[in-house]
């Protein structure tokens, strides 16, 4: 006799909780600023690249940056990360402040 197989949806039966559309966004990192700034410029450089390798040719050129040449990009991403926080500290307080207000 062949063996049964569970089908794949009696297996994932948990569901993806739904992201808030009104939620912060989440801060960059210093590579993704580096990658945002430099993906054009790899893309010129190197015509017909697959998306793919166009994200090892940042990745290898990322890793030869001194720190000195990454400290813009730190900046960057520090900057990114508290408007971020503060984002987030308004949007956590909002509904708090509803739920009050409703009562």
């Amino acid at each position: 006799m062949p063996k049964e197989t569970k089908s794949r949806k009696a297996k994932n039966t948990t569901t993806k909780r739904k992201k808030d559309p009104n939620a912060p966004k989440r801060g960059l990192s210093a590579y993704m600023f580096f990658a945002n700034d430099n993906r054009d410029k790899v893309r010129e450089d190197n015509p017909g690249i697959k998306f793919g390798e166009v994200g090892k040719m940042l990745g290898e050129k990322w890793k030869e940056l001194t720190d000195k040449d990454k400290e813009p990009y730190d900046a960057k991403a520090k900057a990114d990360k508290e408007r971020y926080e503060r984002e987030k500290a308004v949007y956590n307080a909002s509904p708090a402040e509803d739920a009050e207000e409703s009562e």
